[in-house]
Order: structure tokens, then sequence, then C-alpha cells
């Protein structure tokens, strides 16, 4: 069938995207392997459906597409767990990333402040003040 070509290489090409991105240590290795598993799944489902049928039945389903749709919700919403906790723990960085700029930019300000700091000015300080100003933020 149509299809069943249509599906296999929507599979393939999926599998071709993955591996080929560059993931490091961001992708875990559980997490890949389940990916490729479903993968998997999903082209036994596509050339053999009287088997994902079969199988639904003995779990307890009627029909072979609602399986392969049950398991595509429970994939959705561990990715959508997945992306909510990755985007938390990303605003906490950000957070924890403008905590030390400000710090810093507050740091530096107040030592331009002071009459007559020890600290030799090279003219670095005068820089970053003048980038402080620049941005809108006031010294």
């Amino acid at each position: 069938m149509v299809i069943q070509v249509l599906l296999l290489l929507a599979v393939a090409a999926s599998l071709i995207y993955f591996v080929r991105q560059q993931h490091g240590v961001r992708l875990q290795a559980g997490k890949r392997l389940a990916f490729v598993a479903f993968l998997m799944f999903a082209a036994y489902a596509v050339v053999r459906p009287d088997d994902i049928t079969a199988i639904a039945h003995w779990v307890g389903v009627g029909r072979g597409a609602d399986l392969v749709l049950y398991a595509t919700v429970v994939a959705f919403v561990f990715v959508v767990i997945n992306f909510y906790l990755r985007t938390r723990e990303m605003e906490r960085r950000i957070t924890e990333l403008a905590r030390a700029v400000a710090l810093r930019d507050a740091e530096v300000l107040n030592q331009h402040r002071l009459p007559e700091s020890p600290v030799a000015r090279d003219g670095a300080e005068d820089a970053i003040l003048a980038a402080v100003v620049a941005e809108g933020r006031t010294p």
C-alpha cells in the first residue's frame, strides 16, 4: 500500500534526523533508547497492523489503532513533562546568571563611586560604566 510506504519513509526520516543531531549530554541514553524503541514500534505497526490488533486484544483494547493512539498519548505526556522540567531548570539558571551579573554590575558601580579607590583605574571600569549607562540602567 502507498500509505505504508509513506509512513515507513516518515519513520526512517525521523530516525535519520534523530541520529544526525548532536545531542551531547543533553539527551540521556534512556531517552535515546526509548525514542528508538518507539520508532521501531511505529515501523512494526505500519508493516504488521494485524499483529498490533492482536496485541491490542491481548491487553484489552478493541483495535490496534486505539493501542497506537494510547501509546502516542503516553509518549506525548512524557515529552511535555520532560520539556516542562527542562524549561524550569533553564529558567532557574537564567535567574542565577542575572543575579550574578547584577551583583557584578553593582560592585563595579560602587567601586566607581568611591572617592580615590585604592585600586588603580585603568579605564576598564569607565568602559563598563559607560556600557551600563548606554543600556539604560542607572548607575
